[in-house]
């Protein structure tokens, strides 16, 4: 089985460093960037199978960030993580694209459950689009 590929951006370092350093444990391939402009810029240039964002960083925030990565790329899921709660930020933020909205503090198992299920849809959605998608006309 391969690595899933994941992309985490928060600006609390050790927050950060932590929890790449678990994920990497447990088998993730993990790439970091402390805002959401430096996430923005590693999306341009890299594919991940998931992206963690942080809603509350400087330079860009994540529900920005996740706008902006929308436009990039469609498929690949992106979760927001966040210590504050308000239900019509959590719509919109769905609204906007994002496959899931976790609470912060919560338990690595819910981060890395959340990661695996979010990187799987993401493969079926390519395989589907895949199979469904016409050859061309010669």
């Amino acid at each position: 089985m391969e690595k899933i590929k994941v992309l985490v951006a928060d600006d609390e370092e050790d927050f950060l460093a932590s929890l790449s350093k678990t994920l990497s444990r447990r088998g993730f391939e993990v790439a970091t960037a402390t805002d959401g402009r430096k996430a923005l810029d590693m999306v341009s240039c890299s594919e991940f199978d998931v992206i963690l964002l942080d809603l509350r960083m400087p330079v860009m925030d994540g529900f920005t960030a996740l706008k902006e990565i929308r436009k990039l790329d469609k498929l690949t899921p992106v979760i927001l993580l966040s210590g504050h709660v308000d239900i019509g930020f959590v719509t919109e933020s769905l609204k906007e694209g994002a496959a899931e909205y976790l609470l912060k503090p919560c338990q690595v198992e819910t981060i890395v459950s959340a990661l695996e299920t979010a990187s799987e849809r993401k493969h079926i959605a390519r395989e589907v689009s895949e199979k469904t998608r016409k050859p061309p006309k010669r």
